[in-house]
């Protein structure tokens, strides 16, 4: 496609609607590169016009909205606005703009900044609604394009239009930020950005701290100016403009604590924005309930949050069981974006999924699954429309979410709901993501109790899941729901475990480590781990030899934290037994393993030295002669001494354990005690009198027992060093 010069705004028009809703003519746009840079050059010049009844503004408005329309089009189209810098090009249009310009002009600058910003986000990820493409040939350029966006300079263009007194202009400001805002480094940005002016208040005051800090919290109260604005709009806006508002609150309120507080407090004058919102989810119009359940949502779960709010929660499960359930007044998009908004309530919070069960979404969730999917549906998916299937990953996700922390709720799920046919149907679906949420859910019902586990095996939903862990051209996203449901599945006495053993699941697992993907080479670490629980020496045997020292030791040093855990956890899992201590003994370097396992004590992350020390714990359990191989490093003693002393019960049991075996076992480690002082540790130990409980997981009865044992292994330990002393004086 090619535009004649001079430009027209009747030639405009012409390609606009040619343009609009057709794929096959945006692609055809996207191959003229011509074309592309001439409608970007129009933003920002002023050609002269051959009609008469035109303006010098109509050809940028029409050039707007065909970059507008563009930016929704292929990642083809969307490759060209980047190379032709089309982004940069309505930022400056925008900066330009004069008090005395239209109108109509900033409003379609406004809105084709949002489309293109959208589509660009919807390229970077995540995605919001559900899996989308996992691949994109441009997604490192849609980065940087969407990160200068979020620059300052960039934002204190677009963002005071916010205020605009066009709701046209400022309703595209807010849409832009509710689409684009999809990280907390962006979130970030947004909500602490200050107009120009108010920045220059806020140094002139930097006289003093007491000033400044007075000064900061008058101009970023209440959330930060957007939010602050935003919020007086949505009451002050008139309805069609309301959904708009809401997103970019949702989207600024999601993890962020600071935003929530503001938005749930009420002032003496008025009630709080969140009592405005929870009205807003019984709006008349569809869009806005669905806006007002998601931002109410992200408000009532984010971080600091006061309390979980119950009455909210059931304000909004009252809209969307009723979206979910109704197919006759809501469209296919509006019931997935319901199903999705219930999973964002639910997702890892346990009181919510109950309040959610309580109040009948699993049998609604249930009912739409069985009204959309047929027994023969895998014979005939070709015919099915993708809003159908886009609409079964959103179910099922809210499936899985809401059974991932009860047993009751992943019980009514296979007895009463009877899903899992359904789940096996989408396990085989081509779609990617019903594959992906029916992984989901066999990992969430592989959680449970054996008794549920059973159901994988009777139904063979679990060599199902297993196939597709074995498929080497699986998408990542689908391998690794997989991967998670098959580290359930193989944990404990699984009666698939001896199954998926000698049907490859090692090596296959040992494939997935290396892969250069972190977070499938955690899971597979977590599934070998989970794998050797309680195993026999033989497999053991077989799974280091196929792993291999070295191997071993470079997932001990990993650079993610999660792998370093698993991996001392691995060898815990190993080292039950004298025979497999000296099977680890004999595979790695001891006075390597020693130095992680030392360092890993000093971490600052709490799972990891919990790990470590009782991997030393089970070491010290090994024949005598390999508790002095412990003593090899002269730093093994002070880190079971720190150990001692934390408040953690759950590190304190092993390291007592760990030093009353040593002392029983080793001459050589009694004398080190001595000498560095732990007898003393360990008689502090003892004066334990029943108060000041360090474990908080609710079971005070629970933490006093082990706060007991403890306290008797110290005393045990305590009496074995002092009974040596005069062994060593006499010496």
């Amino acid at each position: 496609m090619t535009i004649e010069a001079p430009l027209t705004v009747s030639g405009l028009k012409k390609i606009k609607n040619s343009v609009i809703g057709n794929p096959s003519i945006k692609r055809q746009c996207a191959q003229d590169e011509a074309f592309v840079q001439t409608l970007v050059q129009c933003l920002n010049s002023h050609p002269v016009l051959n009609e008469p009844q035109g303006s010098k503004d109509d050809v940028r408005i029409e050039a707007a909205h065909i970059l507008a329309s563009l930016s929704y089009g292929s990642e083809d189209a969307l490759a060209s606005l980047l190379r032709a810098d089309a982004l940069r090009a309505l930022i400056f249009a925008l900066s330009k703009l004069q008090p005395t310009d239209s109108p109509t002009l900033k409003a379609a600058f406004a809105r084709a900044l949002r489309a293109l910003a959208a589509s660009l986000a919807d390229i970077v990820g995540p995605s919001q609604w559900g899996l989308a493409a996992d691949s994109s040939a441009i997604r490192d350029e849609a980065k940087t394009s969407l990160n200068y966006l979020f620059h300052i300079d960039s934002m204190d263009v677009y963002l005071p239009l916010l205020a605009d007194s066009s709701t046209q202009t400022s309703s595209s400001i807010a849409l832009l930020v509710g689409s684009a805002v999809r990280t907390a480094e962006h979130r970030t940005s947004v909500t602490d950005w200050l107009p120009l002016e108010d920045r220059v208040k806020e140094t002139k005051t930097k006289r003093g701290w007491e000033k400044t800090s007075a000064t900061s919290t008058m101009l970023h109260r209440n959330g930060g100016w957007v939010v602050r604005n935003a919020a007086r709009l949505l009451v002050e806006t008139i309805l069609q403009y309301q959904e708009s508002l809401l997103l970019a609150l949702a989207a600024l309120s999601k993890d962020n604590g600071a935003v929530s507080a503001a938005l749930s407090k009420p002032t003496p004058e008025h009630n709080s924005s969140l009592w405005h919102i929870l009205c807003m989810c019984k709006s008349k119009v569809t869009e806005v309930q669905l806006a007002a359940c998601l931002c109410a949502i992200h408000v009532i779960r984010a971080p600091l949050h006061s309390s979980i709010d119950e009455s909210a929660a059931r304000t909004i499960l009252s809209v969307v069981n009723r979206m979910i359930s109704t197919p006759s007044t809501e469209n296919l998009q509006n019931r997935r974006k319901a199903c999705f908004t219930l999973y964002y309530l639910v997702n890892d919070e346990m009181f919510m999924s109950q309040i959610a069960f309580a109040r009948g979404a699993l049998e609604r969730l249930t009912t739409l699954l069985k009204s959309i999917t047929p027994t023969d549906l895998n014979e005939r998916e070709e015919e099915e429309p993708e809003a159908v299937s886009a609409l079964r990953e959103a179910a099922l996700t809210a499936v899985a979410s809401m059974a991932m922390l009860d047993n009751d709720i992943r019980r009514a799920v296979t007895d009463e709901m009877k899903l899992l046919p359904i789940i096996e149907i989408a396990l085989a679906h081509r779609h990617i993501g019903v594959r992906y949420s029916a992984c989901q859910c066999i990992r969430s019902i592989s959680r449970g109790i054996a008794v549920l586990r059973t159901n994988l095996v009777d139904t063979g939903l679990g060599m199902a899941v297993f196939e597709i862990f074995k498929k080497e051209d699986e998408d990542r996203r689908v391998l690794s729901a997989a991967l998670s449901a098959v580290c359930n599945i193989v944990n404990d006495f699984s009666p698939l475990k001896p199954v998926f053993i000698e049907r490859g699941l090692i090596p296959r697992l040992i494939q997935l480590v290396e892969c250069g993907d972190p977070t499938l080479r955690l899971s597979a670490v977590w599934a070998i781990k989970n794998a050797l629980s309680k195993s026999r020496y033989n497999d053991k045997k077989e799974v280091l030899a196929l792993i291999g020292g070295a191997r071993l030791s470079s997932l001990l040093t990993d650079p993610v934290y999660g792998v370093q855990e698993q991996s001392l956890s691995l060898l815990r899992n190993i080292c039950t037994d004298e025979q497999s201590i000296q099977l680890v003994f004999g595979g790695m370097t001891v006075e390597f393993l020693l130095e992680i396992i030392v360092e890993r004590i000093r971490s600052s992350d709490e799972d990891i030295m919990l790990q470590a020390v009782s991997l030393l714990a089970n070491l010290a359990n090994g024949y005598s002669d390999e508790a002095d191989i412990l003593l090899t490093s002269s730093k093994v003693l002070p880190a079971l001494q720190t150990c001692l002393s934390e408040p953690r019960a759950e590190i304190r049991r092993p390291a007592v354990g760990c030093v009353l075996q040593l002392a029983r076992t080793s001459a050589r480690a009694r004398e080190g005690m001595l000498e560095l002082g732990l007898e003393s540790t360990l008689r502090h130990m003892t004066e334990w009198n029943g108060g000041g409980l360090t474990m908080t997981h609710g079971h005070p009865e629970a933490a006093r027992d082990e706060e007991k044992l403890i306290v008797d292994e110290a005393r045990h330990a305590l009496e074995i060093l002092e009974s040596s002393k005069s062994t060593f004086t006499s010496v």
